[in-house]
């Protein structure tokens, strides 16, 4: 049992439950993967598993060629690794090989998954889009709309502290959001139907993997 898998956001939709409620959905093109590394703690120090989603090949530099012709995956377009706990060894998530094939089909209705990519670019960004400020007075003569207003004395300390939020690029982050259901799996099309938004455009790289919390 893989302890997650990699796709391709297709987009969002919505599904009709047996009573007839409607549930959005986000559609994800999971897979296939293919195992690329099984990294061990007594060679690598910690456990985990590498995987990468089969797709067009892409232009490779010779070390990336050679270590994906070990597992025979040269159609690799996208690598993530997953690590592995203790927890993850103990339901035999550990069983997994150089070579081996992740599909959808591991994945079942009603499975807690937490879904990671990145969210969209928004370009640069002012306070009151980027941080969500409230602002100064839109009448009675104010002169102070969506300024950022003071971000430090000037005596003391007199200067500006790490982490001030001020406008800047917005988005392009890595995102996760977790505990979400996985309505249905199509194991035809290896496509999963996750319940409601997962971060990232349509066509984005994401990373499915089992729920932690």
């Amino acid at each position: 049992m893989s302890p997650g898998i990699l796709g391709k956001k297709i987009g969002m939709t919505q599904v009709f439950n047996a009573d007839g409620q409607v549930i959005p959905v986000t559609l994800v093109k999971a897979g296939p993967c293919v195992v690329t590394q099984r990294k061990t703690p007594a060679i690598d120090g910690y456990d985990a598993v590498q995987l990468g989603l089969v797709e067009y090949a892409k232009k490779q530099n010779k070390p990336m060629i050679a270590h994906l012709k070990k597992s025979g995956a040269e159609g690799v377009r996208f690598l993530h690794e997953f690590r592995l706990d203790q927890g993850a060894r103990d339901v035999n998530q550990s069983d997994l090989k150089q070579g081996d094939r992740v599909l959808a089909e591991e994945f079942k209705e009603r499975d807690l998954v937490d879904v990671i990519g990145t969210s969209k670019g928004r370009g640069f960004a002012g306070l009151v889009k980027r941080h969500h400020f409230r602002g100064g007075p839109a009448t009675h003569g104010s002169m102070f709309h969506r300024a950022p207003g003071s971000i430090g004395a000037s005596s003391f300390p007199s200067r500006v502290f790490p982490g001030m939020k001020m406008a800047g690029r917005m988005g392009t982050q890595q995102v996760t959001v977790r505990n979400l259901e996985i309505i249905s799996v199509d194991p035809d099309e290896n496509v999963i139907a996750v319940k409601g938004a997962i971060p990232g455009p349509n066509g984005g790289y994401v990373m499915v993997r089992r729920a932690k919390r």
